[in-house]
């Protein structure tokens, strides 16, 4: 994570995981599915936006990802041909 657009890029990533994460919980709990108070959604969304920074970093550096911080290998292929 050395350039300024992986290193967005993964803040963006990590944000929006523990955006969801915390209305997810706050929803559930609002809607009487859970009972989840608001310092233990707090803790929840930031646990899954470290984790979400630690995904990024490993699809950085491991065999699957490419030079984002997709775990989807995005780089374009030389070979056109689909029938092979």
């Amino acid at each position: 994570m050395r350039s300024t657009a992986l290193f967005k890029d993964t803040c963006e990533r990590a944000l929006s995981t523990a955006a969801q994460t915390l209305i997810a919980l706050v929803g559930t709990d609002g809607a009487g599915m859970l009972d989840v108070g608001l310092a233990d959604s707090l803790k929840a969304a930031a646990i899954a936006g470290l984790l979400s920074v630690v995904k990024s970093y490993a699809a950085i550096k491991g065999p699957i990802g490419g030079a984002n911080p997709s775990m989807v290998n995005t780089e374009q292929s030389t070979d056109l041909d689909l029938t092979d």
